[in-house]
């Protein structure tokens, strides 16, 4: 069963996150991940969440994504990601 990385991002420091998106492509793809949308326009249809950056993760499993985001090839990514940027980030399980 897929698993869905969903990810609001606010980047504030443009340079350092530049740096991370330059890097982290290549590990997602190693842990079976893909990119389905990453931070084009967003149109907000109900409620009033108001996302900055979007991005949307597939991985092949639960098991896939979590090895992901746990891995210690993420880590010094995630903690430059986290330096860069405030995110909210959720595992979804697909159908």
């Amino acid at each position: 069963m897929p698993a869905y990385l969903i990810a609001d991002v606010e980047v504030q420091d443009s340079a350092a996150y530049e740096e991370y998106r330059k890097h982290v492509p290549t590990l997602i793809a190693a842990h079976g991940g893909r990119y389905l949308v990453r931070g084009g326009t967003v149109t907000v249809a109900e409620g009033n969440w108001q996302p900055r950056r979007a991005v949307v993760l597939e991985f092949p499993s639960m098991a896939a994504l979590q090895a992901f985001y746990d891995s210690p090839e993420y880590a010094p990514l995630k903690a430059q990601r986290i330096g860069a940027s405030d995110s909210r980030i959720v595992f979804v399980e697909g159908v």
